[in-house]
């Protein structure tokens, strides 16, 4: 299949899934449309897609600031056991996430296992860990090699977020014994995967918040003449559409870096999360000044996304932590 055919592909799963949200993004919606499955291999009853695919449902979650598990429950949970060799642990759990019968969450922390199969850490703002029924822990053995960790018996305390959309928690393990210590390759890339996902949601959001604004602008008048016709309200405009256009580039080299593993994925990862996060939350913010008094008001949605895009900007790595990774190549 032709680079073409793949940006056909993800136009159409684009346009479906942005239909779907406007109308239900419950989690059962999501186990029906695939979208849960879409990395979970096809004889397991997934599709066999890669994380391109995957970007484009998260970027299409954060275009209509869903509240939603499917960071937690699926991009990462799914992203961890792909780590993992085919297995009669692994093979049952991936199944599960794909038809919806199991509920995961990957705790992405600090954690060690022992010689004798005790697993200690902690982990904060770990997404969709409260509502999981299944935790699944990177961690370094005794050895020093990775593992994947299947663990019940951890803490989880639910963390108060301003974001309403986001459901995050501390998870800790205090030397409990693991239900299953698999063998894993490619951990380290978890964190940027997941800084990815991040980065492709805040893009969605700035998308959406950019969109709503050139409408309202449009249909808002003033003095009698549309607020849009006025030149401070263009610039202001125009200065949005160029931030989100860099984000989208940035964003979209990443996703590739990520799929293909590229030897540049690090400095890709950390330009595309430290600028589209921070880029969406000044997008929304501008957003909010050009709808005037109404933009602060509750009907009209914004503050929504203002919490979640400044809550992405913080979550797995501030623009200034990835900022000082970028710093460290030099």
């Amino acid at each position: 299949m032709t680079t073409i055919d793949f940006a056909e592909l993800h136009d159409e799963l684009r346009a479906v899934a942005a239909d779907v949200l406007a109308r239900d993004a419950s989690w059962e919606t999501l186990v029906a449309a695939g979208w849960v499955g879409l990395e979970v291999p096809e004889k397991l009853g997934g599709s066999g897609a890669s994380f391109a695919e995957v970007a484009v449902i998260c970027q299409e979650l954060g275009r209509a600031a869903a509240s939603t598990s499917y960071l937690g429950g699926a991009v990462l949970a799914v992203g961890v056991l792909n780590t993992v060799a085919d297995s009669a642990v692994r093979d049952p759990l991936l199944a599960g996430i794909a038809d919806g019968t199991i509920r995961a969450a990957a705790v992405l922390g600090e954690f060690t296992v022992s010689a004798d199969g005790r697993l200690t850490g902690h982990a904060g703002f770990v997404p969709d860990a409260a509502e999981a029924d299944r935790l699944l822990v990177p961690a370094t053995d005794a050895t020093g090699a990775d593992v994947v960790v299947v663990a019940g018996g951890l803490s989880v305390t639910a963390q108060p977020l301003l974001d309403e959309t986001r459901s995050v928690a501390t998870v800790t393990a205090d030397g409990i014994e693991a239900d299953g210590v698999l063998r894993a390759n490619g951990i380290a890339a978890l964190h940027n995967r997941a800084a990815v996902a991040v980065a492709c949601d805040s893009l969605g959001l700035a998308e959406a918040m950019l969109a709503a604004t050139v409408d309202y602008a449009k249909t808002r008048t003033q003095f009698g003449r549309p607020i849009g016709s006025f030149q401070a309200v263009k610039h202001a405009c125009a200065d949005m559409l160029v931030t989100v256009s860099v984000a989208r580039t940035l964003v979209r080299q990443a996703t590739a870096a990520v799929v293909d593993n590229a030897p540049d994925v690090d400095a890709a990862v950390a330009m595309a999360k430290s600028y589209s996060c921070a880029a969406a939350v000044d997008v929304v913010g501008k957003a909010l000044q050009l709808h005037g008094g109404i933009g602060y008001t509750w009907e009209s949605g914004i503050h929504v996304y203002l919490k979640r895009a400044t809550f992405n900007r913080s979550l797995f790595g501030s623009p200034a932590a990835h900022r000082r990774r970028l710093a460290q190549r030099y």
